[in-house]
């Protein structure tokens, strides 16, 4: 069988060999095509070439050798017809809105997302004529409430930034498609590796590459995955136009990531239970936030829709602000910094950074308080993780 087969292979096997076409140079790893263009054998081979009729590059703004073998295996393992990888998460999230939606049509989306995304449907897509309503994740009758004859798309993260509430994606699916509806969904947190949002009845995929995929902060892109009618030709087209183009090193740093992805996430889930686990029994913690506890409202259907839960625990701590700031600041050992997905863990304020955008209003119908504290745990032990807290607890 061929290793780009994904037929029959495991998603470890996938996550290594599938996408790879191998130049005549015979080379063993992937190779990082840098160049700009690439040439014709003749003027009618470049009309065709550009034409459609014959397939092959034709500017790595669209095409690119690097880029694509990303793209086929981050298909292979969302088990999609086609991926387009763009510069970042957010790109890959604005490509999939211009790219399917016009003038006059509207969107649902969930308001527990990213701070940005939130701004992205309410500052800039306002500006084109594209409305959106933001409704409560788990709450289903507000979905389908606010749905209305001119909505086209319904957008969640699940688990969302950064509460990890997690929503019902076959339920949601199952409303999009009975309203002639798309149903798009944020698979950040839970990668591949957890969760395949496709096969639950997903129409599109979205990914901040920046973060899971890569693994190590070193470099930022996006995806989007779905259907060859969806992905392939819509979002395709807007990229292929408009540019926001993922650059073939990060394409490359990117599958190395994607290599490791199995191991990695399984790490961060082990870890992520054990401080959830910890940070449930300090006495300035008020609650914890992570969908491995029995006590998170959405456990039974993380447990059914994930294969696990997850590297991001979230809690909130009293005195609010100035409480938060000051365990932030006591950590040695936790990068203060909001990327998140990273081998190093990071810990960061939401209210004043991922969500700092937002209006108060806006931040407190998401649930961000200021007392919230968002730790993206790492592959560090997790003992010295909880020590390097805990003289934060004490310090501050």
């Amino acid at each position: 069988m061929s290793e780009n087969d994904p037929s029959s292979l495991a998603f470890e096997t996938l996550a290594v060999r599938a996408g790879q076409v191998r130049t005549s140079e015979l080379e063993h790893s992937e190779p990082i095509f840098t160049t700009s263009s690439y040439v014709f054998e003749s003027a009618a081979a470049a009309a065709a070439r550009f034409a459609g009729e014959d397939a092959g590059n034709i500017y790595s703004r669209f095409t690119n050798p690097t880029v694509q073998t990303f793209e086929r295996r981050l298909a292979a393992l969302e088990q999609g017809e086609r991926c387009v990888a763009t510069a970042s998460g957010m790109s890959a999230i604005y490509a999939t809105c211009a790219g399917l939606l016009k003038s006059g049509y509207h969107v649902v989306s969930s308001q527990s997302i990213f701070g940005s995304t939130t701004l992205l449907f309410s500052n800039y897509l306002q500006k084109f004529g594209i409305e959106t309503s933001f409704v409560e994740q788990g709450d289903l009758q507000a979905w389908e409430a606010a749905i209305r004859p001119e909505t086209r798309l319904l957008f969640l993260e699940t688990p969302s930034n950064p509460l990890t509430e997690v929503a019902d994606i076959t339920a949601l699916a199952e409303l999009a498609h009975s309203r002639d509806c798309l149903l798009v969904v944020d698979n950040c947190f839970c990668t591949p590796a957890l969760q395949r949002p496709l096969l639950l009845g997903a129409d599109i995929v979205i990914h901040s590459a920046t973060k899971y995929l890569d693994g190590q902060g070193r470099c930022v892109g996006g995806a989007v995955v779905g259907s060859e009618a969806l992905v392939g030709q819509d979002v395709y087209g807007f990229l292929r136009t408009c540019g926001p183009t993922m650059s073939p090193f990060n394409a490359w740093v990117f599958l190395k990531g994607l290599e490791t992805l199995s191991i990695r996430m399984k790490a961060h889930c082990d870890a992520a239970l054990q401080l959830a686990r910890w940070l449930q029994e300090q006495s300035a913690v008020t609650r914890v936030f992570y969908p491995g506890l029995e006590s998170h409202p959405q456990h039974e259907l993380a447990s059914r829709q994930q294969s696990g839960y997850g590297g991001i625990v979230a809690f909130e701590v009293e005195g609010g602000r100035d409480a938060a700031w000051k365990l932030i600041d006591a950590t040695r050992i936790c990068s203060i910094t909001a990327n998140l997905g990273d081998t190093r863990t990071t810990i960061t304020h939401p209210a004043t950074t991922t969500h700092g955008r937002l209006t108060p209003e806006q931040r407190q119908e998401a649930g961000i308080a200021e007392g919230l504290i968002r730790i993206s745990v790492g592959l560090e032990n997790v003992g010295d993780l909880c020590g390097d807290l805990e003289s934060g607890f004490r310090d501050s």
